[in-house]
């Protein structure tokens, strides 16, 4: 399965091309954007499966830099500074990473 395969081809350019400046990623506009607010549990738990590139359970840091990039192959890497905003908007827990349910969580809120 593809992100594709669950959200709008068209609503994810449009969530990319609203963040392709550098520092202008917001995490809730692109949720908002793709189309990923409006889905189901079970459709955000495959996302995250997907976005989960090393297939650990969580999003690290290293994994996050790279999340626009899960989109579309050429799309941009997050800042160090959006990078540490996005992972300290969903780590609730404080280790470091994003879970499934901190990024449902995120993604829902």
């Amino acid at each position: 399965m593809s992100l594709t395969d669950i959200l709008s081809p068209s609503d994810i350019a449009a969530a990319l091309r609203d963040c392709q400046a550098p520092d202008s990623f917001s995490p809730k506009k692109f949720f908002q954007i793709s189309g990923m607010s409006k889905k189901s549990s079970s459709q955000l738990k495959e996302i995250f499966r997907i976005l989960d590139n090393d297939q650990s359970g969580f999003i690290e840091e290293d994994e996050l830099k790279y999340f626009l990039q899960r989109f579309e192959c050429g799309a941009r890497v997050l800042t160090a500074s959006e990078t540490k905003t996005f992972l300290a908007a969903a780590d609730h827990d404080g280790d470091g990473k994003i879970g499934a349910e901190e990024f449902q969580e995120l993604v829902q809120s």
